[in-house]
């Protein structure tokens, strides 16, 4: 859809999918094809590799330089893309939280590998339940960073997110949310699944695997490269891995329904209606 609206607009698209920018990760992120990225220029696909460092803040400073360069251009930008808050970021501006503490990061990492991250979790539930409700319970990266942000502060991050309020507004933007019904975007979510293992996913994983690249790794954590790692080293066999990898994915649509609900201004519109869609992009350019 995307990359047919774009072609209808002569539009760029600058990614804004946080799994898209890793190099190597291509079957399990459900990158555009190279022919589809030839036909429409794609921006933030295959920015980094997997084991080097990616955040909010990175891709807000690459997404406004893109977004500037296709301006500058005479051309129309359409971020696309499902991670909340790399568009809230762009979008918002970030608030201001304190650096790394190596410390007490190894520290937090100790405890989740000798007591389990559930124990982790539960902690991050008693601090700020509004917070954790937002992190699914095998996010360890997200777990660990909001307690040290914690300990560090003193402040719960949901309220240092609320304080702020991502006012930081320096582009115009019209929001699309595409809303497909539960079932079915369900029924979607588990077919997709299975065409990932078909196209290849579990070859694509072994070969990250072999590049030396560690499971712990944030990207190697990810829904589908996680499974993948489960049933390559024989904890889980492939039906096993499918049937979480199908239920994980369904558990983090439901997240990102509930992420967007809350964001100003969003339109909900159905991907079939593409005709809304168009008059809604070409009533917004005309202002």
């Amino acid at each position: 859809l995307a990359i047919h609206l774009a072609e209808y607009f002569e539009a760029e698209i600058v990614n804004a999918d946080s799994m898209q920018v890793y190099r190597g990760m291509d079957i399990g992120t459900a990158k555009p094809t190279v022919e589809q990225r030839k036909k429409i220029p794609h921006h933030l696909i295959d920015v980094v590799n997997p084991d080097e460092e990616f955040n909010a803040a990175i891709y807000r400073e690459l997404a406004l330089a893109a977004i500037q360069d296709i301006w500058s251009r005479g051309k129309i930008c359409f971020v696309v893309g499902g991670t909340g808050l790399y568009i809230r970021a762009l979008l918002g501006g970030l608030f201001y939280v304190p650096k790394k503490d190596p410390e007490l990061r190894s520290r937090l990492r100790k405890e989740a590998k000798e007591q389990g991250l559930k124990e982790l979790y539960k902690r991050l539930i008693e601090y700020d339940p509004e917070y954790a409700k937002l992190i699914h319970p095998n996010d360890r990266v997200r777990i660990i960073r909001a307690l040290e942000i914690y300990y560090l502060t003193g402040e719960k991050p949901s309220e240092l997110i609320k304080r702020h309020r991502f006012k930081d507004n320096s582009l115009d933007a019209l929001r699309i949310f595409l809303h497909i019904p539960r079932k079915q975007l369900y029924e979607r979510i588990n077919k997709r699944s299975v065409r990932m293992i078909e196209s290849g996913l579990i070859e694509e994983t072994r070969r990250l695997l072999i590049q030396g690249y560690s499971p712990e790794l944030k990207p190697m954590q990810s829904i589908g490269y996680r499974h993948m790692v489960k049933y390559i080293q024989g904890e889980w066999n492939l039906k096993q891995a499918l049937r979480r990898m199908q239920t994980d994915t369904r558990r983090y649509a439901k997240r990102q329904i509930t992420w967007f609900k809350k964001e100003p201004d969003m339109i909900w519109i159905s991907p079939e209606d593409i005709e809304k869609i168009k008059k809604e992009i070409s009533n917004f350019l005309k202002k």
